[in-house]
């Protein structure tokens, strides 16, 4: 091979998500596995009526190339959205992105350099450490309890570029974090210089509570806020949105201009033709119905059907329990057998910057039937009970 790869290049590792995601294509597999939403909860007519309108109404413009920071009626909706939230969210600070994937890109690529750290939850979303990794970061894993970040272990991340946080319905324990909470945070962020990238693509799936307020609303000069419409409508549409403070917004419009010059303008007027008059207000309480069925039919079957000591918390929101198996016990070690069952989950270990621990394992309830979900629990519970030598 007469190909030199980049140093970067060696950093760059596949997703175990995206690689279990190819095994649960086999028939019959139960798939507790993929962070997907519903697709029966797609609006495919509004979607179908809305690229109608676009194509009719402004068929070149939606075809031809578009600004870089987005489609400017979007920006605004967003923003005013956001602002009603109690953030500082001005159109001129929102940019458009190619999924809220790119947006961890941009900001890795902007505020990383080699060796620089990076501060994280532990566990956090794995696609963040895939998009940071790159730009060669040294992680500082920040302590967590079942709200998220302690307030107290955050010196650790002293001269950290950032701290990344997801405080919503977190990707992958579930966890949200409380008012209290989040004010103490970002009190001890403000003290340490310790600037925030808050992550929230699962906050408006609450099931009983709206969360608290975003951390941006605290300090907007001190906060990356990113949003994304792969949760509320479809992600195949990959859109999302980065809302920066007024002096990185350059830098992040500059790398967005070098990564694709801009998210295709099809797909931001569409949606924008779709949520303009408040059908997100209809749309989402029916996601919120269906996806609160499905979290209560996960915790009644591992009630029924885990072992003794495993622990887990029954998430307010969003798409997933976090399983804590006893210790010893190997989620990752596992899976083959769960598979070779007809069971796919996720392992813990890929969600951890460093120290993974082995026992842990992601487990979402929203692409699967209640009756689906009380036969893949049932099965991994025997497994489970199995390999830590107590019956579930």
């Amino acid at each position: 091979m007469t190909w030199t790869l980049a140093r970067r290049a060696e950093r760059l590792n596949p997703s175990i998500i995206r690689e279990i995601l190819k095994v649960t294509e086999r028939p019959g597999i139960v798939s507790l596995a993929g962070g997907l939403p519903a697709a029966d909860s797609f609006p495919v007519e509004a979607m179908r009526e809305a690229s109608a309108r676009v194509l009719a109404e402004a068929p070149r413009e939606a075809l031809q190339y578009a600004a870089s920071e987005g489609f400017g009626p979007l920006r605004e909706w967003v923003a005013a959205q956001l602002s009603a939230q109690g953030m500082k969210a001005d159109a001129d600070r929102v940019l458009i992105t190619t999924g809220s994937q790119q947006g961890l890109d941009l900001v890795g690529k902007v505020l990383i350099d080699a060796g620089s750290r990076v501060a994280v939850e532990s566990p956090t979303y794995l696609g963040a450490l895939q998009a940071f990794a790159p730009y060669e970061p040294a992680f500082v894993a920040v302590e967590c309890d079942d709200e998220g970040p302690v307030p107290a272990a955050l010196g650790e991340a002293r001269g950290a570029r950032f701290l990344y946080m997801l405080p919503n319905f977190q990707n992958p324990s579930g966890r949200c974090v409380g008012a209290a909470r989040r004010d103490a945070l970002m009190g001890e962020c403000v003290r340490l210089g310790l600037p925030v990238l808050e992550d929230n693509p699962y906050g408006d799936l609450w099931f009983d509570t709206p969360p608290a307020r975003p951390l941006a609303a605290h300090a907007p000069d001190e906060v990356i806020y990113m949003g994304s419409f792969s949760k509320v409508l479809a992600p195949g549409l990959r859109l999302g949105y980065v809302v920066a403070p007024a002096p990185l917004f350059p830098k992040l419009l500059q790398a967005k201009q070098a990564a694709d010059l801009h998210t295709p303008g099809f797909n931001q007027r569409v949606v924008y033709e779709v949520i303009k008059d408040g059908f997100l207000d209809r749309h989402v309480p029916t996601i919120r119905a269906r996806y609160r069925l499905q979290r209560d039919a996960m915790r009644a079957a591992l009630e029924r059907h885990m072992p003794a000591g495993c622990r887990w918390q029954v998430p307010e929101g969003g798409m997933f329990f976090w399983v804590e198996l006893p210790e010893g016990v190997d989620a990752l070690a596992l899976l083959p057998k769960a598979v070779e069952a007809g069971v796919a989950y996720v392992p813990g270990a890929a969600f951890y910057s460093a120290k993974p621990r082995l026992n842990t394992l992601r487990l979402s309830f929203v692409t699967v039937s209640p009756e689906r979900i009380e036969q893949g629990i049932a099965t991994l519970g025997r497994l489970f009970g199995a390999a830590a030598g107590s019956p579930a």
